[in-house]
């Protein structure tokens, strides 16, 4: 006998967003997207076959506490959508290109505050999945610690993050049966490491340094929608 039973994923999902001032293209994007993100990612889980009874969306916009200090670093906590999504677009609308200093930026930072998110525990079925967009590479952990505002109880190096990232035999921060690490990104330091080293990672490489304009939205939400 066939059954209706269906058991809905819940879905956490951080969205870690290089905001420097050559990220313009991709932040555009995001804007033009965010009042409909729901209804789109829904309509993609659809045509896959796939359900989702809780969705929950936190943003981080990063950039380089060295060089722009109190802009370094937006955190929000967990919208839930479709209830917050005005909220959510109006987060999303507030992040403006600027910034940056150098080439690499502080992406392991975002990484690090993404992971000790405030995650959905509960759900029988759940997916904890970190989005990362950025068109270089990354500074060391610790580049611009001098900065007033720099976080306390950060990791130290690469090896500590990536022991927060754990894995089966050795659990870190996250469900290890529910994290996921999307990374948008160049193959440049240290995102190429993060790729060799850790488990439950897909990264969709693309050409430094030029916005990620060879990501379109439809791609985005695919991978999303692949990686629950």
């Amino acid at each position: 006998m066939a059954s209706n039973y269906r058991l809905d994923y819940s879905v956490d999902l951080v969205l870690c967003i290089d905001a420097t001032s050559s990220m313009g293209p991709v932040i555009k994007m995001v804007k033009q997207n965010a009042l409909n993100f729901y209804r789109d990612l829904m309509g993609v889980m659809a045509e896959k076959n796939k359900t989702c009874a809780n969705l929950r969306v936190r943003v981080i916009a990063f950039r380089d506490y060295k060089y722009d200090r109190e802009d370094a670093m937006l955190v929000t906590d967990f919208f839930e959508l479709p209830a917050q999504a005005g909220e959510f677009e109006a987060c999303v609308k507030s992040i403006e290109p600027m910034g940056g200093g150098d080439d690499p930026e502080d992406g392991l930072e975002a990484l690090a505050y993404a992971m000790k998110s405030k995650w959905n525990r509960q759900a029988v079925k759940k997916r904890h999945v970190i989005a990362v967009w950025s068109d270089d590479g990354t500074h060391e952990l610790g580049f611009g610690k001098e900065a007033p505002n720099y976080p306390n109880g950060m990791a130290k190096n690469f090896a500590e993050l990536t022991q927060w990232w754990g894995n089966r035999s050795n659990p870190g921060v996250m469900d290890d049966s529910a994290k996921r690490l999307l990374l948008f990104t160049p193959s440049k330091a240290n995102w190429t490491n993060i790729q060799a080293a850790w488990n439950n990672v897909i990264h969709y490489e693309s050409e430094a340094g030029n916005g990620l304009i060879e990501h379109d939205y439809k791609q985005i939400l695919n991978a999303i929608v692949n990686s629950i």
